[in-house]
């Protein structure tokens, strides 16, 4: 069907969705106007009994074609002030990599990382007020951080396949509103089990969804400072890890945990505002439109685990896994390091109130952690971002993961108040070092375009260990009598095997890439050397005599 009006070409066809490529409007760009299929039910009721019935008297009587350019005219007038509305409330422009708005985003990505990775850290300070309540062993109760921050690592996949479909934006946001729904939810509980579903589950995925949607997005926005807006960001999880325990010791105090989780429920929310600041990108995430229905498939179906198989191969990085031999290193060390790096954040506080330490007090010192990492891990983002450093990244996240795991050992010494102040400032040094490093060398070890995929099969893989590692600590604590030493023995233990296992691989893997540049430089000048005599052979015959004679009397 073709409509031509005055000022105005509109060339619409039913069945088909409009791509923005067949409106033309005078001083307008054609991938801005407005979408003409809205118009369809417009030209449709001009056919209809009722707008003959109510306009016969005026116009039906009139000669078909005269009709016809009535109608359009109609239509036209009716439609161009929903036009210019629709161009203006609706913006096409996308903004630009390290332009000015992508320090907005980063201040965004900043909070989010707060309100999400820096919330688990706060869950000790409820973990004698849950096992009061419900009843339950160090190892069942457990399990209430541990499987949220699983869900929180392990929902990467999901996240990849909405950001791929929706983009970074409405993700952000639908991970607000679900870690919102899961603590109100939570503070309604009556069993430790429903616990693991809404605070633990529905809360993990919630801040799965905003975190690594800001992180993805982080990386499309910086290219250049891209260590930089890393560690800025990752600042926001110190902020979180100062704030959340603070916030959630004065409102234990006067509200209890249950009103504690609804209040956190509304904080959540902040969660679809930062997501709302993030603007598409020039290289917008946003999903590919198909310029028309494929043709139906004469082929039977694909089975539903074919189709599995399928997605599985495109989101998640397992080609990455097999092929990249510094990436697998990287994520089996990584996901060994994890089992013991989270025990600290939920066991410290306990360890403190065990010991004779004030609860106040004793969530000062996750507070102290915090507070000092808001320092440091921009210091270790502009260390990691120096050229001088590029190479050795990987280095000095295993030197952080050594150190880390050499400084819990402290807590089997003594739980003085002031030794674990001192161990909260150490601790931070190497923690800044790992937070700021965790990312930048995933980015550096996979192209950007793979980021999402290979941050997909990363972060499942770490929840594998995030899953395991409290409730085994749990257990030991069990079977000893409530004796946290075991606990940071087995956080040293793995984080301090992990390190010498990366620092190892990454030594022996760059040994052997030095070998083969060595070698395929000799087989270049052997090739080069080869070439040149063969050359030498098809000279003048005499020349070739007199450059043998010479030799032979250089020789002797």
């Amino acid at each position: 069907m073709e409509w031509a009006g005055e000022e105005s070409l509109v060339i619409v066809t039913h069945g088909s969705q409009y791509k923005g490529k067949t409106t033309s409007l005078p001083g307008r760009r054609r991938n801005q106007s407005p979408q003409p299929h809205l118009f369809l039910p417009c030209l449709s009721l001009w056919n209809g009994p009722a707008c003959q019935e109510a306009l016969s008297p005026l116009v039906l009587g009139l000669p078909a074609p005269w009709r016809t350019q009535v109608a359009q005219a109609v239509v036209a007038v009716a439609v161009r002030p929903w036009q210019q509305h629709s161009l203006q409330r609706m913006p096409q422009a996308l903004e630009r990599p390290e332009g000015c708005w992508a320090w907005v985003v980063l201040l965004a990505c900043l909070v989010t990382h707060g309100l999400t990775l820096g919330f688990p850290t706060c869950i000790g300070i409820f973990f004698t007020d849950l096992q009061h309540e419900f009843q339950a062993s160090n190892s069942e109760t457990s399990w209430f951080p541990s499987i949220q921050i699983a869900v929180l690592h392990a929902g990467g996949p999901l996240c990849s396949i909405l950001v791929g479909c929706f983009g970074c934006r409405p993700t952000m946001m639908l991970g607000g509103v679900l870690a919102c729904l899961g603590m109100v939810a939570s503070s309604f509980c009556g069993t430790l089990g429903q616990l693991y579903v809404t605070a633990g589950f529905i809360t993990g995925l919630g801040m799965c969804f905003s975190f690594q949607a800001s992180i993805t997005v982080l990386g499309f926005y910086f290219t250049r400072r891209r260590a930089l807006a890393n560690a800025l960001a990752s600042m926001g999880v110190s902020l979180g890890i100062m704030l959340w325990p603070l916030l959630s010791g004065y409102l234990l105090e006067d509200l209890g945990w249950r009103g504690t989780f609804l209040i956190f429920g509304g904080v959540f929310l902040h969660c679809c505002v930062c997501g709302a600041i993030v603007r598409p990108v020039a290289t917008s995430m946003a999903p590919e439109t198909k310029e028309g229905s494929p043709p139906p498939s004469k082929t039977p179906a694909p089975s539903c685990l074919a189709a599995c198989g399928r997605a599985i191969q495109r989101h998640l990085a397992f080609d990455i896994l097999w092929h990249n031999v510094v990436y697998r290193m990287y994520t089996l060390g990584v996901m060994w390091m994890i089992v013991g790096f989270p025990l600290p954040h939920v066991f410290l506080v306990p360890y403190a109130i065990r010991h004779g330490v004030d609860e106040h007090r004793a969530a000062l010192l996750m507070s102290i952690i915090g507070f000092c990492n808001i320092f440091l891990r921009p210091m270790a983002g502009l260390a990691a971002g120096r050229r001088d450093f590029a190479d050795h990244r990987k280095y000095l996240f295993s030197l952080a993961a050594l150190l880390n795991g050499l400084t819990n050992l402290v807590c089997t010494v003594s739980a003085d108040f002031r030794v674990l102040v001192g161990y909260c400032l150490v601790y931070s040094v190497s923690m800044s070092g790992i937070g700021a490093l965790l990312f930048q060398v995933l980015m550096d070890t996979v192209p950007m375009d793979q980021f999402s995929r290979a941050l997909g099969l990363f972060t499942i893989l770490e929840s594998i260990s995030i899953l395991v590692s409290p409730p085994l600590a749990g257990f030991f604590l069990d079977i000893s009598d409530n004796n946290f030493s075991y606990v940071f023995y087995m956080s040293s233990f793995f984080l301090i095997s992990s390190a010498l296992f990366m620092g190892g691989s990454f030594c022996a893997l760059q040994k052997k890439e030095r070998q083969g540049r060595q070698a395929e430089g000799e087989r270049t000048i052997t090739e080069a050397a080869l070439e040149q005599a063969l050359n030498v052979e098809g000279t003048d015959a005499s020349e070739k005599r007199l450059y043998t004679e010479i030799m032979y009397v250089t020789s002797l």
